[in-house]
């Protein structure tokens, strides 16, 4: 089976899709991930897949997706190709419409609620269009899986269709062992955006005796680093910058917390399951996690983190608990060992053959 994938990103930094793509390409299948470029896009790097980027005149806003979309329907047509697999809602307009008009399979990939992000959800004429869309994905798909089961539950009680779950965990082949730097940090990994409590963190930083590193870029850059130097913290905050994904694991196994705690800016975020918490995970690290319902979920199966609000005096005294309690600090990275061996990338993709396997045996 040929099965082609649509991003809306571009390539360079997409862990889960890389792990899809490389699964079901030992598995035996052809795969093909297309996504855009960049004007600051890096060069892709090698994989066992074949890798598309359109190149787009607009790069926001609605004659943006209007133009990427029309692009992915026209790469479609001539694609020699037996499913096709739209991510979220901003590529499935191009994806179903091609997949019914060449009656090839269609798959849908929610990694995320994508009405009810910060941006869409109070725009009320962009919602109800992105929703429309969302709705028509979820009810003409051949299937459909998300990230977690919070996210599958709420699809399919709106939606009224199965929808599996396929968690973005880490191999557990390329486990890091742990083993923290000299000088303790609290390390967060990711994109630099609103809603990831990253300002809260900075001014919990006024207090804490350790140092923050920061593993990314994005829409807040800038004010993340005006606000460290206003605050005082900058000797104790550090901005790595994007750091390339292959490079991730081994910085992760050098710190001593990660940080995970998102504010509640919405449903999109209240149900989600970051890509971080497993990775911390799989590096043995404790972690300051969202008190959202999927972390509770897993974290009743185990207790591999503290749940911590993102409020400055709440990151405060859980990050200070981390730092000074040994014992606590050991347990729960013992309990990180122990989960890392259910929560992984061999166990998913077993779910993910399986729904593949599914469609080439005719549904």
């Amino acid at each position: 089976m040929r099965i082609v994938f649509s991003v809306i990103n571009d390539l360079s930094s997409d862990q889960r899709m890389n792990r899809i793509c490389t699964s079901l390409s030992q598995a035996g299948y052809t795969c093909v991930l297309v996504g855009r470029v960049l004007p600051d896009s890096r060069p892709v790097t090698e994989h066992p897949y074949i890798q598309k980027r359109l190149k787009c005149w607009f790069h926001r806003g609605p004659l943006f997706y209007l133009e990427y979309n029309l692009r992915l329907f026209l790469f479609f047509l001539f694609l020699p190709v037996d499913t096709i697999c739209s991510i979220d809602a901003d590529t499935v307009g191009a994806g179903l419409l091609a997949a019914r008009l060449r009656r090839k399979n269609h798959v849908f990939d929610a990694h995320e609620l994508f009405t009810e992000v910060p941006e869409v959800a109070n725009r009320k004429t962009v919602k109800k269009l992105w929703g429309w869309l969302q709705k028509l994905a979820f009810r003409h798909t051949d299937k459909a899986y998300t990230v977690g089961s919070e996210l599958a539950q709420w699809f399919t009680n709106t939606y009224h269709v199965q929808v599996e779950v396929v968690r973005n965990a880490p191999l557990l082949s390329r486990q890091i062992p742990w083993e923290p730097d000299t000088e303790r940090f609290i390390l967060y990994q990711g994109a630099l955006n609103a809603g990831r409590g990253l300002e809260a963190m900075l001014q919990a930083m006024c207090v804490l005796n350790c140092k923050l590193v920061l593993a990314g870029e994005g829409d807040l850059s800038l004010k993340l680093r005006k606000m460290a130097s206003d605050l005082g913290v900058t000797d104790k905050v550090q901005f790595l910058g994007f750091v390339p994904p292959a490079e991730l694991p081994a910085l992760t196994a050098r710190a001593w917390i990660g940080l995970n705690v998102s504010e509640n800016a919405g449903l999109s975020y209240y149900l989600s399951l970051n890509n971080k918490f497993f990775d911390y995970v799989h590096a043995g690290l404790p972690s300051l996690i969202n008190p959202f319902p999927e972390y509770k979920r897993l974290l009743t199966e185990c207790e591999v983190g503290i749940l911590t609000e993102a409020h400055p005096n709440d990151l405060t005294k859980n990050a200070t608990l981390l730092l000074t309690n040994e014992e606590l600090h050991r347990k729960l990275r013992l309990n990180c060992n122990l989960a890392a061996q259910k929560w992984n990338w061999e166990q998913e993709s077993l779910r993910l053959l399986d729904i593949y396997g599914n469609l080439k045996n005719g549904q």
